[in-house]
């Protein structure tokens, strides 16, 4: 049978145990019940045999025993179940938190952003209604006051006609939709930041910070952190109380009239208690973050505000390019703050949302019933626990076959991920399933590039002798209780079973079973370098690509241009002749051989009428 086929039986499966128990007054989740699926196949005792198809008496089977389970009153094992799956989708990470809280923001605010992007106005009433539908989404996304604040509306007002007045809107409606939504967030982070400047203004020089804090983080973040404290205080008092009560009774020289202490109840109220400390202690490292975020906010914001007092001080105009940078700096960072109320809000709602998932166990056992049960024994903390074991330490020597991790020969000893969630393995299988925190400074073991940690040398020594054994006899109890698998992060042991069962003759069988591993390999690029062909190309469209250039450059001129730049890169021939030797011979003196002209002119002075004689005295050469 097809995959999909098997996934739309166990859907069905899982859909028809949810309308039974809404019928039966009961309103549970799909994920709830689809790990009450898994839970109840895995669990030995109800014979369902996971390397076999489902037949169809085996899906009868499966929804009774299933309806059992999460129609049981007063079960911490249930309760614990329900808080598992509660947290699983009420919690993530920071990252994805803030994400959401921008996402519904978003989505609160996009019917306003609409409404003014998809305008399209004709009339002055109507550019009048779309300047007051700015100011409401300025206020809604700025989270300074209510739009029905009067006093909010007219700060917000003015602070918008300051740099962008009502005559701008004709600008504004010609925008397309892309720019008018980036000019209305760069309006608001503006319009933001003159509002925190004038707020901090009237207050004078000395502005007390917690008064330019959301009002909603001033209500929770004084208080959030103490709260889950008090919380965590109370379970891990409760946890160290069931440990003890279950020391005593899986003590071999316990008495024998503690034999009729329901020990099942025990362990189910000691694994409820247990899950809801860790989950505090997620919750509480979130806070404190949270915390840290919000003072570095507030240190940056104190040094913003300052700076921009200094650059508008006694000045009657400064310049938009210098004071709107530093007015979105201001609103990015009140927004910050906005992110960090709203996220400890989410944590205080799951801090207060997981209570109900501890009533089971506190109305079986009471304070004064396990204090009966205690009578004179010891009830140690975690922390007396470690103390008293840490001055034991697995000498490498003693076991040569494993592979041990110590503190001092060990980088970030500290952050190493165990399993079992820190969880002693040798105790939970020896002691009856009670759970002991291990300590890693007695040596952490490490099998099959997995990491172990044990509350005392011995159970060390114990489990790193046949560590398989072990793991397996974990697992086992895991099937017996399956709050176990989330509380000790078994979910990779268990994360391929599915409900199948025994194939009758006869009888409609439903899914089978899908065999799946994780495999990986590591070559290198080249293993001899020299080897490399570098025109190698072994992608057929990048060659198909050259061709194409090629067969292109054939039906053009190649042409060339010498430049400034590139004609000293040119190849350049000169030809030239040597001097020769010559030489040429001319007479000393340089005259010219040619009769001296000598003529006179008598006659000349002293005759008005009388006629001049000219007389020629030029001598010949040869004379």
């Amino acid at each position: 049978m097809s995959r999909s086929h098997a996934e739309s039986v166990i859907k069905s499966i899982i859909r028809e145990i949810v309308q039974e128990c809404a019928v039966r007054g009961h309103a549970v989740s799909d994920t709830l019940v689809a790990f009450m699926v898994k839970a109840v196949v895995l669990d030995p005792r109800n014979g369902f045999n996971v390397d076999r198809t489902l037949t169809k008496q085996d899906v009868q089977k499966l929804q009774e025993l299933c309806l059992d389970k999460l129609m049981e009153k007063c079960s911490p094992s249930l309760d614990t179940i329900k808080m598992q799956v509660y947290f699983d989708m009420n919690y993530t990470s920071r990252r994805e938190f803030l994400g959401e809280i921008h996402r519904v923001l978003e989505s609160r605010l996009s019917p306003v952003s609409r409404e003014i992007t998809d305008s399209r106005v004709k009339t002055r009433e109507e550019l009048d209604a779309l300047y007051r539908k700015i100011v409401t989404y300025i206020l809604l996304r700025s989270d300074m006051g209510s739009p029905t604040d009067v006093n909010a509306v007219r700060e917000a007002t003015a602070a918008l006609q300051s740099v962008f007045p009502q005559t701008e809107l004709g600008a504004f409606m010609v925008l397309l939709k892309r720019d008018k939504e980036q000019q209305l967030n760069e309006l608001t982070m503006i319009v933001t930041g003159i509002r925190l400047f004038n707020k901090a203004s009237k207050k004078g020089e000395e502005t007390d910070l917690h008064e330019l804090m959301p009002a909603a983080l001033n209500e929770v973040l004084p208080v959030i952190s103490k709260s889950i404290e008090k919380e965590l205080s109370v379970s891990q008092s409760l946890a160290w109380k069931y440990t003890a009560v279950l020391e005593k009774l899986t003590d071999s020289e316990s008495q024998p009239e503690a034999c009729d202490v329901p020990s099942v109840l025990l362990r189910q109220a000691l694994y409820n208690v247990r899950q809801h400390e860790v989950f505090l202690k997620m919750l509480l490292a979130d806070a404190r973050l949270c915390a840290k975020h919000v003072e570095f906010l507030q240190v940056e914001l104190s040094s913003q505000m300052k700076l921009l007092k200094e650059t508008v001080q006694s000045k009657t105009a400064v310049p938009t390019v210098k004071v709107f940078p530093l007015f979105k700096a201001l609103s990015k960072l009140w927004s910050g703050l906005g992110d960090e109320a709203e996220l400890l809000n989410i944590l205080s709602n799951v801090v207060l949302n997981l209570q109900p998932f501890l009533a089971s166990q506190a109305k079986i056992f009471s304070q004064a019933y396990l204090d009966g049960l205690l009578e004179a024994s010891e009830v140690k903390t975690d922390e007396q626990r470690m103390a008293e074991s840490s001055g034991e330490c697995i000498v490498p020597a003693e076991m040569k076959t494993q592979e041990w991790l110590l503190p001092e020969q060990t980088v970030s000893f500290n952050d190493l991920v165990l399993q079992y969630n820190g969880v002693c393995g040798y105790t939970l299988v020896n002691r009856d399933g009670l759970l002991l925190p291990g300590n890693p400074h007695i040596g952490v073991l490490k099998h099959k590039e997995k990491l172990y940690v044990f509350s005392s040398k011995k159970a060390a020594l114990k489990f790193a002798s046949c560590p398989d054994d072990f793991i397996a006899e974990v697992a086992e109890k895991a099937k017996l209780s399956p709050e176990l698998i989330h509380l000790l992060k078994l979910h990779q042991q268990f994360s391929t079973a599915s409900p199948y069962s025994e194939i009758q003759p006869g009888e409609n069988s439903l899914v089978k079973p899908i065999g799946k591993c994780e495999s990986s390999t590591q070559t290198d690029t080249h293993p001899v370098e020299t080897n490399i062909v570098k025109s190698y190309e072994w992608n057929e469209w990048e060659l198909r690509r050259k061709a194409i250039k090629l067969a292109d450059l054939l039906t053009k001129v190649t042409q060339s241009t010498q430049t400034d730049l590139s004609h000293m890169r040119r190849e350049n021939v000169t030809q030239t002749w040597l001097p020769k030797d010559a030489a040429c011979q001319s007479k000393t003196d340089g005259e010219s051989s040619v009769p001296k002209p000598q003529i006179y002119l008598a006659g000349l002075r002293g005759q008005r009428d009388g006629h001049f004689v000219k007389t020629n005295l030029t001598r010949s050469v040869d004379e």
